[in-house]
């Protein structure tokens, strides 16, 4: 007779199956990784994912989620912490960067990738959207305190394809360690300073 699994025994196993997804998605691409080959990577029967996720997409959706989540949550705190708008902005970014490189299969299935059907996914499309507000919080600190002017969201995607250029292209190879965090400060202050209040 099968154990009956508690709610912390699902929830282990989840985590588990999507932290092996998120590495092989990442590596090898969605379209070149199966159920069966996730299910090799943690030692369980090729049915055993199925107890827990209805497909591969969803497996993607879930692993996709907790990557936006813990992407806002680390910008979001690095935003609480930091005193003043300048210092807040600053460590947005720095914390921006510091996610990328620390998690990079996460930031590649986030940005990088499109799911369709993505509509399918609340939850997807919930932690998106946290994600995405990041990037206007700290402009709306700046804004306020009289440093810029403008859309904050308008601002914020400049910001955000600005940044992500670099980073995408650090990670892969095509530029020189740390180049990245150095074209996030540069790109900041020009930011700063082109959007400054007319006066």
């Amino acid at each position: 007779m099968p154990r009956i699994l508690s709610e912390a025994d699902v929830a282990d196993f989840r985590e588990r199956l999507c932290g092996a997804a998120e590495r092989l998605f990442a590596e090898r691409g969605p379209d070149a990784v199966t159920m069966r080959q996730l299910a090799a990577e943690l030692g369980v029967s090729p049915m055993t994912p199925y107890r827990y996720f209805q497909d591969k997409d969803d497996i993607l959706a879930a692993v996709r989620t907790n990557g936006f989540d813990r992407f806002a949550e680390t910008l979001e705190q690095a935003r609480e912490r930091a005193k003043g708008a300048r210092a807040k902005g600053a460590a947005v970014g720095e914390a921006y960067v510091s996610f990328a490189f620390e998690h990079p299969h996460t930031y590649k299935l986030m940005f990088d990738l499109n799911q369709p059907h993505e509509r399918d996914y609340p939850e997807l499309v919930r932690a998106a959207r946290r994600a995405r507000e990041t990037m206007t919080g700290w402009v709306e600190d700046l804004i306020a305190e009289g440093v810029m002017a403008g859309d904050p969201e308008e601002i914020g995607l400049m910001f955000w394809s600005a940044v992500h250029g670099p980073v995408v292209l650090e990670l892969a190879g095509k530029l020189p360690p740390g180049t990245a965090k150095r074209l996030q400060h540069t790109l900041a202050t020009t930011l700063r300073k082109g959007l400054r209040p007319e006066t």
